[in-house]
């Protein structure tokens, strides 16, 4: 035993000396948009990129062995669960709807609630630690999840390869960071907007999409006051502006949530923070209803759209979505 301890020594210590990090990892940006900030003590690389993929769609990440993160933020539907409100690995009812994780990256904040809540690293801990209700339900199971990944060969071959140099890369802790950077690999900017504004494509838009644009960041619309920003999702940051404030928005029920990004609409429905519309006509049929209601938020008032108005704004909405 002691023998195949000292041999198993001496074969991580050579994987740790000729492990690689990939190199630097070379950013595939769509154009109009800056390179996502990035936190120091977790800098990008392609082989750790390519770890977070694989763990990002590991079971093994959860109570039961069932769920992983992709089970929540399915990439055919364009991260989301189309759930209205998803369940946990336990089969628990999580309280809130699954957001998209594309253009992540560029949120002030992440998850619905917490305004502090500003990196992936720290927002993936909520999902894999929450308790109340659990939902992939690993708190205080770590170390028996650490063993699980560490006896996986490839696994561990490739944790040596994104976290090169480290005696014992295979840790909970470099899990969140793998994660975290492939999560901010996962940018979309080929919708008919973005050919229109980046590309110059002014046949992109049609004559009615190009009307609700024009509403949407009008004061008529008033719908940029709250989603702006490449991102369509209030304040957002980037490598040279690593720090912004979040902005959050009442969303008629009470409750203080993130101003969500309209980017996908037509991918990740159910809408709202508690998924409770099930269509974007129903979305617009709450805002009209907000925008003639004196004790709504004043960002939100303004005088009802006419029918060709709301069409046009849309038909906008839907020139947001990338048809990949």
């Amino acid at each position: 035993m002691n023998r195949r301890r000292a041999a198993l020594g001496v074969a991580w210590a050579a994987l740790v000396v000729t492990a690689h990090a990939g190199d630097a990892y070379h950013w595939q940006l769509p154009r109009g948009f800056p390179e996502p900030a990035v936190p120091a003590d977790n800098p990008m690389s392609a082989a750790k990129v390519a770890l977070g993929a694989r763990l990002f769609a590991d079971p093994r990440l959860s109570v039961t062995g069932a769920y992983s993160c992709a089970s929540c933020h399915d990439p055919g539907r364009a991260f989301t669960d189309g759930l209205v409100r998803s369940r946990g690995a336990t089969g628990a009812a999580l309280p809130l709807n699954a957001p998209t994780l594309l253009n992540a990256a560029y949120n002030a904040s992440l998850g619905w609630h917490d305004s502090g809540n500003t990196t992936l690293e720290r927002q993936m801990r909520g999902p894999l630690f929450n308790d109340h209700p659990p939902e992939l339900g690993l708190a205080g199971r770590e170390a028996g999840v650490e063993r699980t990944l560490l006896a996986d060969d490839s696994l561990r071959v490739a944790f040596v390869a994104a976290f090169p140099g480290e005696q014992a890369p295979v840790t909970m802790d470099n899990t969140i960071r793998a994660v975290a950077a492939y999560e901010r690999t996962l940018l979309t900017a080929s919708s008919p907007f973005d050919r229109y504004v980046f590309s110059g494509d002014h046949t992109a838009l049609s004559d009615q999409q190009k009307l609700g644009m024009d509403i949407f960041f009008s004061e008529r619309g008033g719908c940029a006051r709250c989603h702006g920003g490449i991102n369509f999702a209030g304040d957002w940051i980037d490598r040279d502006h690593p720090v912004a404030k979040s902005t959050f928005a009442d969303a008629g029920t009470g409750e203080t949530v993130r101003v969500p990004t309209l980017r996908n609409l037509a991918a990740t429905a159910p809408y709202m923070h508690d998924g409770r519309f099930a269509t974007l006509d129903a979305v617009l049929d709450q805002y009209e209803k907000l925008a003639a209601d004196p004790a709504a938020d004043a960002r939100l008032r303004r005088a009802p759209l006419t029918t060709e108005e709301r069409a046009a704004l849309r038909e906008f909405l839907g020139s947001l979505s990338d048809p990949r």
